[in-house]
C-alpha cells in the first residue's frame, strides 16, 4: 500500500465515527479517501464485540444517524447484531466500501512540513499520504487489562469480552467474572444461564436503572418506515429523557441536586424491588453520586445474584493462579472459565489511540499527558494541522455517540466552506482559541457531579490520570451542537500550499 499518491484524507477507523466523517467529506467534495480499519471489517465496536447479552445500552430510536434512521430495529434496545447490520446498511448507501482498507494496522502518523501532508505509518512498513487526518478509533477501543497478578498462569480458558470466543465451551462449568461496568452488566445474566457456578468479583458497584424494554410491533416498525415523522418524534423522546439525565442530573448537579437524587432513587428503588436479602443489597449499592460513572439499564442484572449458583465477591483479588482466583483474605473461588469484562484503556493506551505527531515534533500523546487534556470544540488541535480527532477529549456529547458524531461532522462542515472561502487547503486552530476553549470547559465542570460530587470511589473512566473528567462535554447536546454551527472562523488560521497565478 505504500505510495507517493496524494489522498484528499486518510481516516483511521471504519465505526460509525470514520464513516460518518467520510460521508461528510464526501459531501463537500472530497472523495479520494483512504478509510483504514484494523479489523477484518467494518463496524467498530459492534464488529468487535459478540459477547452473549450484547445490546445498545440507550433506546435504539436515538441510537442511528438523524439523517438516515432505521425503521427495522426489533426491540426497543437492540442487540448488536442489528447495529452491526445497520453499519453495513449505511456503508453501502453511501458507497464507502469502496475507500476502506480492511486488516490494516496504522502504528502512527506524522505531519510533512515540506509536503503539508500527513504521513501515515502502517504495520510492515508502508506509508500512506492524506492531505487531511482524521482519527476515528473510537472511545472504547482499546482494551484493558487487569492489573492482576498470575493471571498468566491460569490453565482454564481466559476470554476478554472484546475478544469473544465462541469455541469457549460454557455450559454447566465455573465461570468467574472479573468487573461489573456496563458490559458485564448485559453479560452477567446470560453467563448465569450457561454456567453450573458463577462467581463475579466486583470492585464497583453500578447503578442500574428499570429496562423498559421489548420488541417494537411490526406495525410500529411499518409506521416508521413510512411516515419517517413518526420515527423522528421517538428519536426527539428518547432523546430528551436521555438529555435530561445527563445535562441536569450529571452536568448541573450543583444547581439542580434534586435531578440527581431523582436518577440515584429511581436505581436504588429498583435494586429494593428486585433484591431483598439485605447483605447482597449492600454489596451491590454503589456509595459514590449518581452519573459519576456511566449508569445502564437491565431488568435482569440484580435477579442473576439472587439464584443459589451465583455468589458476588466484593473482596479484592490478591492473585489469579492455575486454578482459580485467591482473594486478599485467602479465600479462594476454583473456575474453569475466567472473564475480563474490565472494560476499556481510555487514558493510558487511546487518546489517541495511535502516535500523531505535529508540527515542531509535539507528540499529541505526550503533549496531552504532560500538560492537560483538550481539543479544541473536541476535535482540533494546536500545532496539529488539517488534524481531525473524532474521538477527543470534551468531544462526547450527550449518551448517544451519534449526538456526538453529528456535531462534529457539522464542525468540519463550517471548517472546511470557511477554509475554502479563505481559498486557503490547511487549517489549524490557534493556541489562544484552544486555552478559552479548555478555561472554559474546565469553569462548566466546576458545576458538575464529578467535581462538585462524591466520585472518589467511582473508579471511573470518565476521569483522566490528572483527575480530571475530560471526556464528557459539559454543555447540552443543543448548545455543542449550536457552536459546531457558529464557532468564530477567527479561532482558526488558513493558508495555501498551492502556487498562486499572477494576475
Amino acid at each position: 500500500m505504500s505510495s507517493e499518491q496524494m489522498h484528499d484524507a486518510v481516516i483511521v477507523g471504519a465505526g460509525f465515527g470514520g464513516m460518518g466523517a467520510a460521508i461528510q467529506l464526501r459531501r463537500l467534495g472530497y472523495d479520494d479517501l483512504v478509510v483504514l480499519e484494523r479489523e477484518d471489517d467494518l463496524g467498530g465496536t459492534w464488529h468487535v464485540n459478540r459477547y452473549p447479552g450484547l445490546a445498545v445500552d440507550i433506546p435504539s430510536a436515538t441510537y442511528s444517524y438523524s439523517f438516515e434512521p432505521n425503521p427495522h430495529w426489533s426491540r426497543l434496545f437492540a442487540p448488536g447484531a442489528e447495529l452491526k447490520r445497520y453499519a453495513e446498511h449505511v456503508a453501502d448507501k453511501y458507497d464507502l466500501r469502496r475507500h476502506m482498507r480492511f486488516s490494516v494496522v496504522v502504528t502512527g502518523a506524522r505531519w510533512d512540513e515540506d509536503g503539508s501532508c500527513w504521513v501515515v505509518s502502517l504495520e510492515g512498513g508502508d506509508e500512506v499520504r492524506g492531505r487531511y487526518l482524521l482519527t476515528a478509533t473510537g472511545f472504547l477501543s482499546q482494551p484493558r487489562m487487569p492489573d492482576i497478578a498470575g493471571i498468566e498462569d491460569f490453565a482454564g480458558e481466559v476470554v476478554h469480552t472484546t475478544r469473544w470466543r465462541d469455541d469457549v465451551d460454557l455450559e454447566g462449568k465455573r465461570i468467574g467474572v472479573i468487573g461489573t461496568g456496563a458490559t458485564a452488566v448485559q453479560l452477567i445474566p446470560e453467563l448465569a444461564r450457561a454456567a453450573g457456578h458463577l462467581t463475579v468479583f466486583q470492585r464497583t458497584a453500578i447503578y442500574v436503572s428499570p429496562k423498559l424494554d421489548g420488541p417494537v410491533p411490526g406495525a410500529v416498525r411499518a409506521a416508521f418506515a413510512r411516515v419517517p415523522l413518526t420515527q423522528r418524534i421517538a428519536r426527539l423522546v428518547g432523546s430528551s429523557i436521555l438529555e435530561v439525565m445527563m445535562v441536569a442530573g450529571v452536568l448541573h448537579f450543583r444547581d439542580l441536586p434534586w435531578a440527581n437524587r431523582i436518577g440515584a432513587q429511581v436505581c436504588r428503588r429498583h435494586l429494593d424491588r428486585q433484591v431483598k436479602d439485605p447483605e447482597l443489597k449492600a454489596k451491590l449499592t454503589p456509595d459514590y453520586d449518581f452519573g459519576c460513572k456511566r449508569p445502564t439499564f437491565s431488568n435482569t442484572y440484580f435477579p442473576t445474584f439472587t439464584k443459589p449458583h451465583v455468589d458476588l465477591e466484593t473482596t479484592s483479588i490478591d492473585h489469579v493462579d492455575a486454578t482459580g482466583v485467591v482473594l486478599a483474605d485467602g479465600r479462594r473461588a476454583d473456575i474453569d472459565v475466567l472473564v475480563l469484562a474490565t472494560g476499556f484503556n481510555l487514558w493510558d493506551a487511546n487518546f489517541p489511540a495511535i502516535q500523531v505527531v505535529g508540527r515542531e515534533g509535539r507528540d499529541l500523546g505526550k503533549w496531552w499527558r504532560d500538560n492537560r487534556f483538550c481539543a479544541y470544540e473536541g476535535i482540533t488541535v494546536p500545532k496539529f494541522p488539517n488534524f481531525l480527532s473524532l474521538n477527543s477529549p470534551y468531544s462526547y456529547s450527550g449518551l448517544s455517540y451519534f449526538t456526538t458524531i453529528e456535531t462534529q461532522m457539522a464542525h468540519m462542515d463550517r471548517l472546511f466552506r470557511a477554509m475554502r472561502k479563505a481559498d486557503a487547503d490547511v487549517f489549524e486552530v490557534s493556541e489562544r482559541a484552544n486555552q478559552e476553549f479548555l478555561d472554559r470547559m474546565t469553569e462548566l465542570l466546576g458545576n458538575s457531579v464529578f467535581n462538585a460530587g462524591s466520585c472518589a470511589t467511582a473508579r471511573s473512566y470518565y476521569f483522566n490520570q490528572h483527575g480530571e473528567a475530560t471526556l464528557l462535554r459539559p454543555t447540552s447536546t443543543i448548545s455543542a451542537h449550536r457552536e459546531a454551527v457558529r464557532f468564530p472562523i477567527g479561532d482558526y488560521r488558513f493558508h495555501s500550499t498551492r502556487e498562486r497565478v499572477p494576475a
